[in-house]
């Protein structure tokens, strides 16, 4: 199927918004990261909008050093299942994309958790899966060490191969639930998995009813070596993190042809790049509202924001902040991919340490446009008429304001140019994406339920 002219559009949901600084801000709720309704709120503002879907991030740990933890606003939320199943009941035909670690959980959790969800929302399910980032996550779950790369992402194949096969344990039809004949389910339409894999051993059967989408979608955010390789395999939708046109041009392009390789169509992959819009009705007042926000962000956030996201090799607090950032940085087992681009941007722009610090505060490496919604509309429109975004997850800096700003004039200039959708395309978050529903892998195999002896 050949890509239409719209593209797709996610929102990142957050406490107070994607900037370090955004909780100081006298517009953002002090509470917000605790407050339901704060999330209804954003939600039903993305749903007003047509937005695809709204999308929660997580990790399984405190991940800040001791010394930004007192400044920063993301240790007090709410874990995003639970989050979304809540905002299932509110919105209506927003899809909810929920971050789920495959490094942490075991799949039979996860396969009831996300199935579950998708009947709660009535086929509005997506699960980013993630390996998890940080030692300080596996010391929550007794290990001393997290796991090396590319084991991560080998453990992560096998995860959601089990997952699949756990939803496809009834056919679509099962449930018969027939009151005369006292036949609930029929059980030749039950299949045990019965996997006996390197990671994981999983018998089933899922006692949960397959979810109404087939499987939810998909979401996947790989754009190291192995990263890619994960995503091209198993990603509906794919994340990626791309200040520059002509690398987001190659990312796109590389991916897509290691999905067709594999057998996948081009329009059932999407890429969504990240995009954080500082709005503005003129190019200074862009500029002040980030300004404002960069005057909220303590020193220690800023090393602390930095440390994380290059991967924890380099003691920052001890270094010239006004030297220049080196070509290389040791290797780290953590996020690869952003380090790699972010010690590439620092190159390309002969970026100092504390410039470097300040643009991770801001922006974490993705795209940032500030100034007007025609100059944030031709920056997007740019990347999806170049094909190297087929939408894009937008960041905004600030919610509830910063959102607002990017719905009430930035939506618009898109619509003005047949760039975004007015309404919502069907009931199901598949459905509005142009995604196709998974078949039962026991269905197209022709294999015969098992019964299951009586107890």
């Amino acid at each position: 199927m050949r890509r239409n002219d719209e593209m797709k559009l996610g929102l990142f949901l957050s406490r107070a918004g994607y900037h370090e600084g955004a909780w100081r801000d006298p517009s953002v709720p002090t509470n917000g990261a605790v407050d339901i309704d704060h999330y209804a709120h954003l939600a039903a503002l993305a749903e007003g909008a047509a937005f695809h879907f709204v999308f929660l991030a997580d990790h399984q740990s405190v991940t800040d050093d001791h010394a930004a933890i007192a400044r920063v606003s993301r240790n007090d939320g709410f874990e995003p299942i639970t989050l979304l199943s809540a905002l299932s009941s509110r919105t209506q035909d927003i899809g909810l994309v929920a971050t789920a670690t495959t490094t942490y959980y075991h799949p039979y959790h996860l396969a009831r958790m996300f199935a579950s969800l998708d009947h709660l929302s009535r086929g509005r399910a997506a699960w980013n899966i993630v390996t998890s980032a940080f030692n300080l996550e596996a010391q929550n779950f007794g290990e001393k060490e997290h796991l090396d790369h590319d084991t991560r992402y080998a453990r992560a194949r096998e995860f959601v191969e089990v997952v699949k096969g756990l939803w496809d344990t009834w056919k679509d039809d099962a449930f018969i639930r027939d009151k005369q004949s006292g036949i609930y389910a029929d059980i030749t339409k039950l299949h045990i998995l019965n996997h006996e894999g390197i990671y994981f051993s999983v018998r089933g059967p899922l006692n949960v009813a397959r979810p109404l989408q087939g499987y939810p979608v998909l979401v996947q955010a790989g754009s190291s070596d192995a990263g890619v390789a994960f995503a091209a395999e198993v990603g509906e939708v794919v994340f990626t993190a791309e200040p520059f046109l002509e690398n987001g041009k190659r990312y796109y392009a590389t991916l897509k042809e290691k999905a067709r390789a594999l057998g996948r169509q081009d329009d059932q992959v999407l890429v969504m790049p990240g995009i954080v819009p500082i709005v503005g009705r003129t190019k200074q007042e862009a500029s002040e509202k980030l300004q404002k926000l960069q005057s909220y962000t303590h020193i220690d956030v800023l090393i602390g924001a930095a440390d994380l996201w290059l991967g924890a090799v380099t003691d920052l607090r001890s270094i010239n902040l006004d030297s220049l950032v080196p070509e290389t940085l040791p290797q780290t087992n953590s996020i690869q991919s952003r380090q790699k681009l972010l010690v590439g941007l620092a190159v390309r722009q002969k970026l100092t340490w504390r410039q470097l610090i300040r643009l991770i505060s801001d922006s974490k490496g993705h795209l940032m446009v500030v100034g007007t919604p025609e100059e944030i509309a031709n920056a997007m429109v740019d990347s999806f008429d170049q094909h190297a975004a087929d939408g894009f997850n937008v960041l905004p800096a600030t919610f509830p304001g910063g959102f607002k700003d990017f719905v009430e004039l930035v939506v618009p200039e898109l619509r003005r140019r047949g760039k975004f959708r007015f309404r919502y395309s069907g009931p199901t978050l598949r459905d509005n994406l142009g995604l196709n529903r998974p078949l039962n892998r026991f269905t197209q195999a022709g294999v015969s339920g098992e019964r299951v002896s009586k107890e």
